[in-house]
């Protein structure tokens, strides 16, 4: 887990064709029987959540461990709950703070998130984890903020303030105007790490793949029916246990991810709160809007972007993704009217992706 509360929607893959070799998280099922209609497939913990990794191939050229060592190398540069990671000595340090990461990690989500934070005019902002453990949402407690108390945590919000950094090398070196300056990459590292698993798999010649954690994805090829893989959008009902598939996507070489504001919320004094904060103005996002789906190319994007949204609204994202067609992404778009019944928008393209 990298450190605010987790505010995916899963994913749901509801269309896995083909017979299923299941291979522990420290083995590989290269012996199994390798027939046709057969797909090998790896799970594990990790970040606080699951993954998943299914390979359409013939061959497996990996093993288990070698995904396990990966995402601890992955925790080890990006988890907020590990105090000698990269980023929580970064978090902890006073004005001045240098580490080492070798894995380039940090650096490269970094990179993305000043990206998307710029693209998205600070909608997407990694230095808003001071105000998510402000409301509540870290601890799951309820505590809603005054507006004093929300002005005194805005002083030190802000990608585009508060801090300088530069990258040499594998060192890093974070300067900090206000101490109270942190990071977290919850909104962005999670989908960053599913695309360090696809790249991997794809250096070992894998060609046909499903990778998910914790509901982020990305396809690769064709499943074992030599067919684009299916996947099926969670149904945005408050609290519920039950995950009803709202509509069927079909799809290939790309990621998917979900953001969405039903499951995770309080109410207080018959107000609710949602854990998605405007990082302008320190408050939970108060609109209709349910759900985000995006599809891009890395679930990066993905993952980040799908946050951005949903602080954004419905009419602000779909013009902000007509306005930007070079970043290739689609989007799906729930909200509930006064009803309740649901309003379904996507973007120019996505349509092109619903199953038939």
């Amino acid at each position: 887990m990298f450190g605010t509360v987790k505010h995916k929607v899963r994913i749901w893959s509801v269309i896995i064709s083909g017979a299923i070799v299941f291979a522990g998280c420290s083995s590989t099922s290269s012996e199994q029987d390798q027939q046709v209609k057969t797909a090998h497939v790896f799970h594990g913990e990790t970040q606080g959540t699951t993954y998943e990794i299914i390979i359409a191939d013939a061959e497996v050229h990996f093993s288990g461990s070698e995904i396990d060592s990966l995402l601890a190398a992955f925790d080890a540069s990006l988890s907020t709950y590990i105090p000698s990671s990269k980023i929580s000595q970064l978090n902890t340090g006073e004005a001045y703070t240098q580490v080492v990461d070798p894995s380039g990690f940090f650096k490269t989500c970094y990179q993305n998130s000043k990206k998307v934070f710029d693209l998205t005019d600070g909608a997407f902002d990694p230095s808003v984890f001071p105000l998510v453990k402000g409301w509540g949402f870290m601890d799951n407690l309820e505590s809603p903020l005054s507006q004093n108390e929300v002005d005194s945590i805005l002083a030190f919000i802000g990608l585009d303030g508060h801090h300088t950094i530069s990258f040499e090398g594998d060192s890093i070196l974070l300067t900090k105007s206000e101490t109270a300056f942190q990071l977290d990459f919850n909104a962005i590292a999670q989908g960053y790490s599913v695309d360090v698993l696809a790249d991997f798999l794809r250096s070992r010649g894998q060609e046909n793949f499903y990778v998910e954690i914790g509901g982020e994805l990305f396809l690769e090829g064709k499943n074992r029916d030599g067919v684009d893989w299916r996947i099926g959008i969670d149904t945005p009902i408050d609290h519920s246990a039950n995950h009803d598939v709202e509509n069927i996507i079909s799809i290939s070489n790309a990621a998917v991810a979900t953001s969405g504001s039903y499951r995770k919320f309080y109410e207080k004094d018959g107000k609710r709160y949602a854990h998605f904060l405007n990082p302008k103005t320190g408050y939970p996002v108060q609109h209709s809007l349910l759900s985000a789906t995006v599809i891009a190319p890395t679930c990066a994007d993905a993952d980040a972007y799908a946050t951005a949204f949903m602080v954004m609204g419905t009419q602000k994202t779909i013009e902000f993704v007509e306005a930007h067609p070079e970043l290739k992404i689609a989007v799906y778009l729930l909200e509930a009217d006064d009803t309740g019944e649901y309003t379904r928008t996507m973007s120019g393209g996505f349509e092109s992706y619903l199953a038939e």
